[in-house]
């Protein structure tokens, strides 16, 4: 009996990492294939879980390298791919824009075209409610499958271009795709770069927590794991062509997010420290995730819950965020797979 083969690309990331995870677990039966190129944010400490285990495999990949790509999927002959692999952090892409558009829009279409070749069964690209742009602080407007895309940041303009490219290689040339958008995540193995993990490293070094402008700019929060259990579910039942939103119900400001992690550890409010705006600073961010909820989805997880969760992680884990900080995990796949600085 044939094996399932799936690509998931930027499993050393956060939201593919825990992808990864999930599914290696969940499917003994599946081979799971991780392609990453081990950018600063690419992590495989995260995995010393499973990377023993024989249905899963790591690669390390250039997504935008045509010939390595073709090569992988003319060997292996995968079924599915999960496209997750991308440039994210809308700080960086303000000062390097073009890292972004060469990652995320070029990478994509290498994908894309190798999909095409191989004739995948379904290919998933997940993006961001970032490409619709900013919604005003109406609780009753929320993003939907049908808002139209007017991405404001480098990054997001990157997205809503692969996103574009997923949709043109459906419409010409039949590639069977679905396209995932999904609201802030938020959990395990978050990059120390972003909001909840930086504020709570910093809280616990009792370190100034910095907060944008005047901290009012509201997010929808969703703990990975849901979103881990969305992209399984439209990969496998997902309607070929449909774009699906995942959202979890949860908008905070990044204020209260912040003041909610200094509660929960016992500090003082002191250490906020209110600084100069992002440029382009999208204002609020929410979802509708009805369409995806009337294919069985449905979040887990309430902000309290999962901010909870995700404090009590990091504190029993910080063998993992402290060696993200001190640039030590770069040891760590150096050693395991015998790789190199480039």
């Amino acid at each position: 009996m044939k094996r399932v083969k799936i690509l998931i690309t930027g499993g050393a990331g956060f939201i593919g990492g825990n992808f990864v995870q999930h599914m290696v677990n969940k499917y003994p039966l599946y081979d799971i294939y991780n392609v990453d190129l081990l950018t600063y944010a690419g992590d495989l400490a995260k995995h010393r879980d499973i990377e023993k285990k024989e249905n899963y495999h790591f690669v390390k990949a250039d997504i935008t390298d045509r010939d390595a790509i073709m090569s992988l999927f003319e060997k292996e002959k995968f079924d599915y791919v999960a496209h997750f692999a991308a440039e994210s952090h809308v700080d960086r892409s303000i000062t390097e824009p073009e890292i972004f558009v060469h990652t995320n829009v070029l990478g994509t279409q290498v994908l894309l075209d190798a999909a095409k070749q191989f004739g995948v069964s379904k290919f998933v690209h997940v993006s961001t409610d970032e490409v619709y742009g900013e919604l005003d602080f109406d609780p009753t407007t929320l993003f939907t499958e049908e808002t139209p895309l007017q991405p404001n940041s480098p990054y997001s303009a990157s997205k809503a271009s692969s996103d574009l490219l997923v949709r043109a290689y459906h419409e010409t040339f039949g590639l069977p795709i679905n396209i995932t958008r999904c609201s802030n995540n938020y959990g395990p193995f978050h990059f120390p770069e972003k909001l909840i993990p930086l504020t709570i490293s910093r809280v616990l070094n009792d370190e100034k927590i910095p907060v944008y402008g005047d901290g009012k700019n509201i997010r929808d929060w969703l703990h990975v794991l849901d979103h881990c259990v969305a992209i399984d579910l439209v990969l496998h039942e997902g309607t070929t062509g449909e774009v699906y939103n995942v959202g979890g119900h949860n908008e905070r400001t990044n204020l209260e997010v912040v003041k909610t992690i200094i509660t929960a550890l016992g500090k003082s409010e002191e250490l906020i420290e209110f600084v100069t705006d992002r440029l382009g600073h999208d204002k609020r961010y929410a979802i509708d995730p009805t369409k995806l909820e009337k294919l069985g989805w449905k979040p887990t997880y309430s902000f309290e819950t999962g901010i909870a969760q995700t404090i009590e992680w990091y504190l029993d884990n910080k063998w993992w965020w402290e060696q993200i900080l001190s640039g030590e995990y770069q040891d760590y796949f150096k050693k395991q797979y015998s790789l190199s600085n480039d």
